[in-house]
């Protein structure tokens, strides 16, 4: 069954934000910030989207503060290719999407909402939009980001365990 959830980005962009960067608050296990990690790996971490487009909107991220990709090292550019197909494959066998949209916002004039560089995946299907996206100004999303961090979060377990 789906249900409303209240797609306030726009509040979120524009409120005075708390001192600190948000990613960097999720590395370090603040409690000022939910934990939707998925996976923390040697360079990167993988965390759902608190306001996702699609259930199974990840968000990678690297665990040093950075603002461009041009500042990965070799050793980043490795792991962050083994996680994205990784976890392509986890969505494919979670959320049986039709398609994706893979990229980077970056810098905050591009609507980057978040100083620290962070790599995108969102799950796409057939025919989203829906008259309540259209008259309520929601989304609806057919299943609760909790339920889909658990299903990411078993999945990789598994496929890690086969590694």
């Amino acid at each position: 069954m789906g249900y409303f959830f209240p797609f306030d980005k726009l509040d979120y962009v524009s409120k005075p934000k708390a001192a600190g960067c948000i990613l960097c608050k999720i590395r370090d296990g603040s409690e000022d910030v939910p934990n939707l990690t998925v996976h923390t790996g040697e360079f990167f971490i993988v965390t759902l989207n608190l306001y996702p487009y699609n259930p199974g909107h990840i968000m990678i991220f690297p665990s040093r503060h950075l603002v461009d990709i041009r500042e990965y090292s070799s050793q980043e550019k490795v792991e962050l290719d083994d996680l994205s197909r990784s976890l392509l494959d986890v969505l494919d066998e979670t959320h049986h999407p039709a398609g994706y949209n893979i990229g980077y916002n970056m810098g905050l004039v591009s609507v980057a909402s978040i100083d620290h560089i962070h790599l995108h995946i969102i799950p796409r299907y057939p025919n989203e939009i829906g008259i309540a996206d259209l008259i309520a100004g929601k989304r609806v999303l057919v299943e609760d980001p909790k339920v889909t961090l658990e299903k990411i979060r078993s999945v990789w377990k598994v496929r890690e365990g086969r590694r």
